[in-house]
């Protein structure tokens, strides 16, 4: 009669297997939480592409910029992780605390939807200017070149850090710091992220 010989793995060879998977997701949880944030930035360019394409077909008709969100035609769809802002002192701002949306005539910034995000600032402050951007809307004189700038801050991952990017009727110019992540170059109607949220 022949003898059975069973064949398995080995307990050293099953604490090697943990070992090299214990490496691998190491490895990847990190990355894969940098390219989860980068996605949720998509949200900010998009929104700030609206802003800059809603001032230009205002501009257009009314040959002025417009600081008021209603005025100009934007409304970001619900779930927004960013707040906007087409001025730096956001004297009114659309409430998106419950399930219906409150939003006023004279609005000039959007708040983050916190009735999705219930634990995310409604309106985180845009004040620092890391880049030395300052929101304001500038309405044509005789003579004076019009121009707009708009920007988002939100935050994106599970850090203090936010997120914070800007848009421009006019091409600017960036000095990149420790503070400053923006490009140098940032011509007109491009979305530039001042503050990287995901680097930081």
């Amino acid at each position: 009669m022949k003898k059975l010989v069973q064949k398995g793995f080995t307990l050293i060879e099953l604490m090697i297997v943990v070992a090299i998977i214990g490496i691998l997701a190491a490895i990847a949880i990190p990355n894969f939480i940098k390219f989860q944030a980068r996605s949720k930035q998509s949200e900010a360019k998009a929104n700030m592409k609206a802003i800059f394409t809603a001032e230009k077909a205002f501009f257009q008709e009314k040959d002025r910029f417009s600081s008021l969100t209603g005025e100009v035609g934007f409304e970001p769809e619900r779930n927004n992780r960013y707040a906007y802002y087409l001025t730096m002192t956001a004297t009114n701002s659309e409430d998106r605390t419950t399930s219906q949306i409150t939003s006023h005539t004279d609005d000039n910034a959007i708040k983050v939807d916190t009735f999705k995000y219930s634990g995310a600032t409604a309106l985180p402050a845009f004040s620092s200017a890391p880049c030395g951007t300052t929101l304001v809307v500038v309405n044509p004189a005789p003579g004076v070149t019009p121009s707009f700038i708009a920007g988002a801050i939100g935050n994106i991952d599970a850090d203090t850090a936010l997120d914070q990017w800007s848009i421009s009727s006019d091409s600017r110019t960036f000095s990149p710091s420790a503070t400053c992540t923006a490009e140098a170059a940032n011509p007109s109607g491009e979305p530039s992220n001042e503050v990287n949220d995901v680097n930081l």
